[in-house]
Parts: C-alpha cells; sequence; structure tokens
C-alpha cells in the first residue's frame, strides 16, 4: 500500500477532523465520547505545523507541533492503517523540522502509543495530570 506525507491542505479539513474524532473515540476508551466534537481539530492544531499522510489522496494520518518549544502536539492514524510505518514516517519527517531535545506528552492509559515511542527512543522524563488522564512527559535527546 503507497502513501505520502504532504503539507496540510484546507481541502483536507474535513476528513481530518473525522479522523481526529474517530480515532480518539476509538483509542481513548476511557474518556466519556460524548465530549469529542468534530471541531476539536481546529482547536488541537491552531497555530502548529502540520502534516499529513495520504493513500489514494486520502487522509489517512497526521502530526502536528508547536515549534517554538520543539513539542509534538499530536499524532493520529486511522485504525484501518495502523502498523503500517505511517505514524513512524510522519514522526521522521517532524522530527526534521523542530530542535532538540523534542518532547511530547503520552496518556499512561495509551499503551499502544507509550510502546511506540519507546521504540522510537524516546524517554519517560516526568508525569502529570489532564483532564484527560494521567500523562507521561517523554523526550527525544538526538
Amino acid at each position: 500500500m503507497n502513501w505520502q506525507i504532504c503539507d496540510i491542505q484546507p481541502s483536507f479539513l474535513p476528513a481530518l477532523r473525522q479522523l481526529y474524532l474517530e480515532t480518539r473515540i476509538q483509542t481513548f476508551t476511557w474518556i466519556d465520547p460524548s465530549i469529542f466534537q468534530l471541531n476539536n481539530f481546529d482547536t488541537a492544531t491552531q497555530g502548529e505545523g502540520l502534516l499529513i499522510a495520504l493513500i489514494d489522496g486520502q487522509p489517512v494520518g497526521f502530526i502536528s507541533w508547536w515549534a517554538p518549544d520543539d513539542f509534538v502536539h499530536n499524532l493520529y492514524v486511522d485504525v484501518n492503517f495502523a502498523r503500517l510505518g505511517i505514524g513512524k514516517a510522519l514522526l521522521s519527517q517532524c522530527l526534521t523540522q523542530i530542535g532538540r531535545p523534542a518532547t511530547l506528552k503520552c496518556l499512561q492509559q495509551n499503551q499502544n502509543a507509550l510502546s511506540f515511542y519507546r521504540a522510537q527512543g524516546w524517554a519517560i522524563k516526568s508525569a502529570g495530570q489532564s483532564a484527560d488522564g494521567n500523562y507521561f512527559l517523554m523526550a527525544l535527546d538526538q
């Protein structure tokens, strides 16, 4: 299956909003799904760098980051296209655009994401709490 990574285009926004909504409902099963809304994508990525992954011209994943803090904010891949290397490719491309140490927050209950980030060389630096649950602050120094 061929996919490509590209910059955000306004025409992709409806599909990205839907992807963000559905992926969070499917992943964050411990959170009341009624709090997730289509417009959450716009709020969560406002002012951030953003790359998307496409298959046959349709968004299947995205990554966003806050460049001033070298902070990876969002990384989501449609569950139907998980484990194909899309998340790794998005993360790698993002990391070429931010400095080190790069940081991110990962919810502790999201074991798949924690395993993914550890496999990519990220290390847990501290822990904290958010409205969505306990999280780990992770860093990549290289």
